[in-house]
């Protein structure tokens, strides 16, 4: 961070011909512009702005089609994903984001994550043709500390079922970019759901059990990205 140093007009000699107006002027100048310095203490200078909006444009493109990731991605792809990710986060205008958490509150939608349900995993889960994801969507709840998570499902059958697990955590903010989380239940509805998951609900809830902590490592009013303490990454986009 720059320091800045004040000296006051005033406080030098002044030739005869400037007057106690003008000094009291040059005074209110002076400290006008130092009043304008405190955002630099916990926001860093913000990148180009061209310069972001082509990485963003190059990584949405990228994530595109990739069903968020969930079921595994060729090696190429998935580093060059995590490449542009990687450049995204070396321009995160927010160095300090536990300090703005005010800045995640609202729904976020997951666009791509290193999650994934393949092999064994997936056959169990009935995710192959039987049962479909949805939308994974998240919603962060400043005012209580609160991250809620959920995820959607259709079953394919003789009858449509949709329904959602969801669930919830709280959050404490612990360091500069990480937040310690904190499990604190989860619900699958509707009954018909929970029915199909039953033999497999704890395989299901170890995927998507948020427990343990996360680093905000992007951060803007349109895009998130972090990274947990399992080595996943997250790349989230602002619904609302």
């Amino acid at each position: 961070m720059r320091m800045w140093k004040m000296q006051s007009p005033c406080g030098r000699v002044q030739p005869a011909s400037v007057s106690m107006q003008t000094c009291s002027r040059l005074s209110l100048a002076a400290s006008h512009r130092h009043r304008l310095r405190p955002c630099e203490a916990y926001v860093t200078a913000p990148p180009a702005p061209t310069a972001v909006k082509s990485l963003k444009v190059g990584l949405l493109e990228a994530v595109s089609g990739t069903d968020r990731g969930i079921f595994g991605l060729p090696a190429a792809k998935r580093t060059h994903i995590l490449d542009l990710i990687s450049q995204l986060e070396a321009n995160n205008p927010v160095s300090a984001p536990t300090e703005h958490l005010g800045m995640c509150h609202g729904r976020w939608q997951l666009l791509f994550s290193t999650i994934t349900i393949t092999g064994v995993k997936r056959t169990k889960l009935g995710l192959r043709d039987f049962i479909k994801l949805g939308e994974f969507i998240q919603t962060i709840d400043t005012t209580n500390s609160l991250a809620i998570n959920t995820v959607s499902f259709s079953v394919t059958g003789l009858s449509m079922i949709g329904g959602a697990l969801t669930i919830t955590a709280s959050y404490a903010p612990s360091l500069p970019k990480r937040v310690d989380i904190t499990f604190k239940d989860a619900v699958l509805n509707p009954a018909a759901l929970q029915k199909l998951f039953e033999a497999n609900y704890d395989l299901l809830l170890s995927i998507f059990n948020p427990q343990g902590h996360l680093d905000i490592t992007y951060l803007d009013d349109e895009h998130r990205v972090g990274r947990d303490d399992k080595g996943n990454v997250y790349l989230l986009k602002r619904l609302d």
